[in-house]
Parts: structure tokens; C-alpha cells; sequence
């Protein structure tokens, strides 16, 4: 199993005719994740086919509004659709104030529970399951924002079929086989773990960063992720602007990306200003070859065979 990312907006500040604003979604084998949910979000989980109503976790980098304005919205939809099922919901401790307060004055009570988490940026995962935990970061914007990091759990070992059944290794005995252990035999013969199994599948990484100068106070929490999403907002002959609104220019982003160690590069939040995005990915390759351009409705995956 790999992690897949589908983008549903790219624009920075304002939507733009061809972007939306931020939002991507995180998919394992069992669970979406809506990391960020910009302005007209529920559009674009609809334009790409994506049912909404299985979203359980959504994650909110900060309380600038092209990240989180469309988050009533979408509560709302699920709401008049029926859902029941709880919405667990991480972020700033005031996202919580900010959503309720216009639920409250609109005279409107959900038919669903929605459960926020308050972010701080521990190194405690803020969810976990049996197959992958989210941890949160600090990255370096205006206002406080967090990255979000997607770590698969270790995987088990894979039985190796034909020398289990040349050593009889009875059933009962290999889900303890996929944790490591060694079998013995009646006549007290160990075999060992490593002659049944095979090793395990790679565990992936994502990590997203939202809205950041880039800066190398994270870059332990992306060290060697296999794949990196980064803003890129600006070209670098944008450098004062960008240092200004504490966002990053392409080049910047490429830079971090290399010294991070990653294995492939993002790069979105684009200013409006960019029709043609060609010249920021050029200029973030030149920093880190393996870079991709952030395409809305285009799904990238941590598994390397399959870029």
C-alpha cells in the first residue's frame, strides 16, 4: 500500500478561473483525510468523484481563509445529506470559536458530531490507527500554521508460501510468523524467521506544508519523506515579496527539498500572478530535479514505481 494525494486547489489567496484554492486529499487503504479545505472545496470532491460523506479527519494548517473558508460549507452539505457519523476536526485552538459561531447565529444545529482537535505542534501523532499515524509541526508563516506529516506504520512480514509449507508450518502458527518470530519444529529444530518471511513492504511518508517561508526549523519533521508537498509562491525574482508575506519562492522550496532529503517534490500555492506555471517548476528543478507541479484533479503517490 502507498499514500495517494489528490489536489483539488493550488491557487495562493484568491481562486483564480483555472485554480482553486488549498485543499488536497490523503488517501489510505482504508481512510480519507482533507488536508486544508479552501473556498468551493465540496466542488471539487465532487468534480473528481470523490464521496465525501467517508471523509472522517480533516486536517486545517491555519486561519487564513483560502484554507479553511470552505469548511462550513462542506459540514453543511454533509449535514443536509444525512451523515450521522461523527467529523473529527484538527487545527489552531480557535478553529473550533471561528466554525461553531457561524453555525450558532445561522440557527443551525448538525446532525453529526464534530469532534476539533487542538494542534500544538508535540511530537505526539494527533491520529493514529493500525495503519498509519499523523503527526503535526510548526512551520514558519505570518500567523501560526502547521504541516501535517502521513507515516505508514512499519508493515508486517510477508510469509514466504512455498517454505512454509516445506517446514509444515502449521496455520495456527504465522500471523506470529509476520511479527518476527522464529518457528520450532517437533523435534526442537528453530527455523528461522528469515528463512519463512520475506521482508516487509516500505512503510511511506507524506508531509505537507502549507503556507511557509521555507525555513530549516522543520526540517526534521520532512527529513527523507517520500514525498514532500511545499509551497512555491512566488518566482524568486519575487524574493522581498515572498519575504514580506512569509511565503516561499520556488527556488526556496527546491533548496529545502534537497537538503531535506526527499524523494519527490510538490510544489503549489501559486499567486495569481502566475498564468503559466512552467518557469516555477523550472525554477525549483534546479534546486531538486524530482519536482511536479501541483495539478488540481491529478493524484500523486508515495510509491516510487508508479510515478
Amino acid at each position: 500500500m502507498a499514500l495517494s494525494v489528490l489536489i483539488l486547489g493550488s491557487a495562493a489567496a484568491a481562486p483564480t478561473l483555472n485554480r482553486n484554492q488549498t485543499a488536497q486529499l490523503v488517501s489510505t487503504e482504508k481512510n480519507l483525510f482533507l488536508v486544508d479545505c479552501g473556498e468551493a472545496t465540496q466542488i471539487q470532491l465532487r468534480r473528481y468523484k470523490v464521496r465525501f460523506q467517508q471523509i472522517d479527519h480533516i486536517f486545517i494548517s491555519h486561519l487564513h481563509g483560502d484554507h479553511f473558508f470552505g469548511l462550513v460549507g462542506l459540514l453543511s452539505t454533509m449535514h443536509m445529506l444525512g451523515r450521522k457519523a461523527a467529523v473529527h476536526i484538527y487545527g489552531p485552538k480557535e478553529l473550533q470559536e471561528v466554525i461553531q459561531v457561524q453555525f450558532k447565529y445561522a440557527g443551525s444545529s448538525l446532525s453529526f458530531q464534530q469532534v476539533y482537535h487542538t494542534v500544538e505542534g508535540s511530537s505526539a501523532p494527533i491520529y493514529q490507527d493500525n495503519e498509519i499515524e499523523v503527526t503535526a509541526f510548526e512551520v514558519n508563516h505570518r500567523i501560526k500554521c502547521f504541516g501535517y506529516k502521513f507515516q505508514e506504520r512499519p508493515k508486517p512480514r510477508r510469509i514466504n508460501g512455498k517454505r512454509v509449507e516445506f517446514y509444515k508450518v502449521p496455520n495456527y502458527f504465522r500471523p506470529k510468523l509476520k511479527e518476527g518470530a522464529d518457528f520450532t519444529k517437533e523435534d526442537g529444530e528453530v527455523i528461522a524467521n528469515s528463512v519463512l518471511t520475506d521482508a516487509p513492504f516500505p512503510s511511506h511518508a507524506y508531509a505537507y506544508c502549507a503556507d511557509s517561508a521555507a525555513h530549516e526549523k522543520y526540517l526534521k519533521h520532512i527529513q527523507g519523506v517520500d514525498l514532500l508537498y511545499h509551497e512555491a509562491t512566488f518566482m524568486h525574482d519575487q524574493k522581498a515579496r515572498a519575504k514580506k508575506t512569509y511565503h516561499s519562492t520556488a527556488k526556496q522550496t527546491g533548496e529545502l527539498a534537497a537538503k531535506a532529503g526527499v524523494g519527490q517534490l510538490l510544489i503549489g500555492h501559486f499567486s495569481n500572478r502566475y498564468t503559466d506555471l512552467k518557469p516555477l517548476l523550472n525554477e525549483a528543478k534546479n534546486g531538486f530535479k524530482t519536482t511536479s507541479l501541483a495539478v488540481e484533479g491529478k493524484t500523486y503517490t508515495t510509491d516510487i514505481s508508479k510515478r
